[in-house]
């Protein structure tokens, strides 16, 4: 996609009292009457990242319509999710920073991060219920499952190292993308619940998704830890394969295969290494495909609501599309 650099604040112009309105919606339901809890919300809250999922939710549903109170409750349970899934991520990868500040697990160890991401999976089961919209719920349920599935898919293919480019978008269409369509979709649901409404943000929602783990695949080979906020080359150094990783392996010859398995098996990757493999992944096309993927699949996202009036909001959809594929963290 070829367009000018565009901001968030630009992007949620037409949506602030929306996003105002969320964010109490959010304080509140992570409010609890014990203190170490409440403690880390604030943590958490200060270290927010740039909460596109309720962002999406709102503008899909100034898209379709007006926005309800479920509209908010519905922003506010993705956004739960979302944070429960990156703390469990982050045990599971061992990760030390989330947004250039030291992880949840880092700060108060796996045990408490564990627990901390059931209690926030909890408050989003209660906001969910609190919906009382059946259709809500089925897609929430739904994607709930999808993230876990998609997780596990991952570490099963980076144990038996036999993670494919199909199983590889199987896994991410779950993982990922299965969250931001859903946070579209409920902004749908939310309003019109109109059949074509739904269908036509759920495919933009799941498009975009696709597009945004293809750029942090990136990230994950070209990005630094002060570009990020992450540990630089973390799913490298976990084994987790990436789009370009898997291009490059089916496109490269023996001798470089055997080399680039030399590298993914070292146990210590340190910036070296990781750089080595980059520059392999590099030269053998590995870069310039997932640029390529990313082109596309912002493309379908975008032809997913062209058939709705030219407005504001529409615009800030397009745009947080560009956003993604021009974003350097």
């Amino acid at each position: 996609m070829h367009k000018d650099i565009i901001t968030l604040k630009q992007i949620t112009a037409p949506i602030l009292e929306d996003i105002k309105i969320f964010q109490k919606e959010f304080e509140n339901a992570l409010d609890s009457e014990v203190r170490l809890i409440n403690s880390i919300s604030k943590y958490m809250i200060r270290n927010k990242g740039k909460n596109i999922r309720p962002i999406l939710t709102i503008l899909s549903a100034r898209l379709c319509g007006k926005p309800t109170l479920n509209s908010y409750k519905a922003a506010a349970m993705m956004e739960l999710l979302h944070v429960a899934t990156l703390i469990h991520d982050d045990v599971v990868d061992d990760a030390t920073l989330r947004r250039g500040k030291p992880s949840v697990n880092r700060v108060w160890k796996n045990k408490l991060s564990i627990l901390m991401g059931d209690f926030i999976l909890s408050k989003a089961l209660i906001n969910m219920v609190g919906l009382r919209d059946f259709d809500a719920l089925e897609q929430i349920s739904i994607t709930a499952e999808k993230l876990s599935a998609g997780e596990i898919l991952q570490i099963e293919k980076s144990i038996t190292r036999s993670m494919t480019e199909e199983v590889y978008f199987e896994m991410i269409g779950q993982k990922t993308a299965s969250l931001i369509a859903t946070s579209c979709e409920l902004g749908a649901i939310t309003t019109t619940k109109k059949d074509n409404d739904r269908a036509a943000t759920h495919t933009f929602g799941q498009n975009l998704g696709l597009a945004f783990q293809i750029k942090d695949d990136l990230f994950d080979l070209l990005g630094s830890e002060s570009d990020t906020g992450k540990n630089s080359g973390g799913d490298v150094k976990q084994n987790m394969v990436t789009l370009p990783l898997i291009f490059s392996k089916a496109n490269m010859s023996r001798l470089e295969y055997r080399e680039l398995k030399k590298l993914l098996r070292a146990k210590k990757k340190n910036r070296s290494i990781i750089k080595k493999i980059s520059d392999m992944v590099d030269e053998t096309g590995g870069i310039d495909y997932a640029k390529k993927k990313l082109d596309e699949f912002s493309e379908l996202a975008v032809n997913a609501i062209n058939v709705y009036p030219e407005s504001e909001v529409k615009t800030s959809l397009i745009d947080l599309v560009a956003f993604n594929a021009s974003r350097v963290k």
